[in-house]
């Protein structure tokens, strides 16, 4: 292969490997951004979780809370959620024996409905410092964890309920000194609340004894075994509520579906259609060098001679196309990272009153984590040799039929 001729026939006819290039660049964007795109709503559904550390929810519904329409008798006070009643010794004790569970934490959440209006408290077992929502600890932007008769508040609630670092917060007839403030990391919603205390404060608040929660968090040893434990938990806990990030797939609807799908089958289908143009154009500036080609067999040069540099002039433009294309969907995918997606939160996760499920508390906003892999990277790079090889193959076949003399007596 005569290299030097190959970049100065590119380099002669700049138009034709402009527009070659940039079909390959193209189909090469298109395939980034599809599938960076699927894969950053993948990404998005277990935020939630991801955040928290953990890959399923745990909780035991009211069973009135069946009756949406239907409210508890008493709303005043300190209570437990509609969707978040008491855990038993008995069901902690199913979920420490399921042997696929790595670990698991405990949390005790509860609501609150006074004459100032509504507000959520959660209490934090402080066991497990990685798992749940004990990692709201990781989020505090001034102070600290609150000790006994201490309580950390929310920053956007602090701010809603004029309070700040030192003030005094009373709690069913309890006061609490406020010694920290956080603000909730994107897409933690599932451990919100607007008020955090250490989870032995929390059941003294309820009324409850030693070990009671009434939301467990649980971490597996193999994610992959999802399906088969909360298929165990709802066998073995009768009427437990069990959460994961398929629960989030579920509300996300049908963008969902066909992103998991059929994003990869679209990205070829877009990227086959370059190809296609590619071929065609090759091919079409092929009876262009009919002459070119016949003085090159004329003078000796033999097919193979002829296919290698037709495919060394294919493979230079396809690189040079990957390059570009991955550039383009590099800067595509940045630029749709800057986009937010509402994310519908499961009713069950839902920290809100039952009667109040269709406002916009259930839907939180999470921007979109469009990231460009090192494996898409090159799995488009490979594709764009793919689509040099198979053009400068369709080339080389048709170079090869041609005959010199034939060439020659119509010049």
């Amino acid at each position: 292969m005569n290299y030097r001729y190959v970049v100065q026939e590119l380099r002669h006819h700049r138009h034709r490997t402009l527009v070659n290039v940039m079909g390959i660049a193209v189909g090469i964007a298109l395939f980034v951004a599809i599938n960076s795109v699927s894969s950053a709503y993948q990404e998005a559904v277990s935020l939630p979780f991801k955040s928290l550390g953990t890959d399923m929810i745990v909780q035991r519904p009211e069973k009135r809370a069946s009756d949406s329409a239907q409210s508890a008798a008493v709303m005043r006070g300190i209570r437990l959620p509609f969707s978040n009643q008491l855990l038993s010794k008995e069901d902690l004790a199913q979920i420490q024996a399921i042997e696929a569970i790595d670990s698991y934490a405990t949390s005790l959440l509860l609501w609150e409905f006074g004459k100032t209006g509504f507000r959520t408290i959660m209490g934090v077992d402080s066991s497990q410092p990685s798992l749940g929502p004990v990692k709201a600890t990781e989020w505090i932007k001034e102070g600290r964890f609150p000790g006994k008769g201490e309580i950390l508040v929310e920053k956007h609630y602090a701010k809603f309920a004029h309070t700040k670092m030192g003030d005094s917060i009373e709690i069913g007839g309890r006061s609490y000194k406020v010694v920290g403030l956080l603000e909730i990391r994107e897409g933690a919603q599932a451990a919100s609340a607007n008020m955090y205390l250490p989870i032995s404060e929390a059941r003294d608040l309820i009324g409850t004894g030693a070990d009671s929660a009434n939301v467990a968090f649980l971490r597996l040893k193999n994610p992959s075994q999802l399906g088969s434990v909360k298929a165990d938990l709802s066998k073995n806990l009768s009427g437990v509520s069990v959460t994961s990030s398929d629960s989030f797939m579920e509300l996300m609807g049908g963008i969902s579906k066909i992103s998991d799908q059929f994003s990869f089958l679209a990205s070829i289908v877009a990227f086959g259609g370059a190809v296609f143009l590619i071929v065609k154009t090759m091919l079409a500036n092929l009876v262009e060098r009919t002459r070119e080609i016949g003085i090159l067999k004329a003078v000796g040069w033999t097919e193979k001679d002829i296919q290698k540099q037709l495919m060394g002039e294919a493979l230079l433009q396809a690189m040079l196309g990957g390059i570009a294309g991955l550039a383009i969907g590099y800067v595509l995918s940045f630029a749709l990272g800057f986009l937010s997606i509402p994310l519908a939160t499961p009713w069950e996760l839902n920290l809100v009153p039952a009667f109040a499920k269709n406002t916009e508390a259930a839907v939180q906003s999470v921007q979109l984590p469009v990231r460009l892999s090192v494996t898409l990277s090159a799995i488009s790079l490979l594709l764009s040799f793919a689509a040099g090889g198979l053009a400068s193959y369709a080339m080389g076949s048709r170079a090869a039929r041609m005959k010199p003399a034939e060439i020659l007596r119509q010049l």
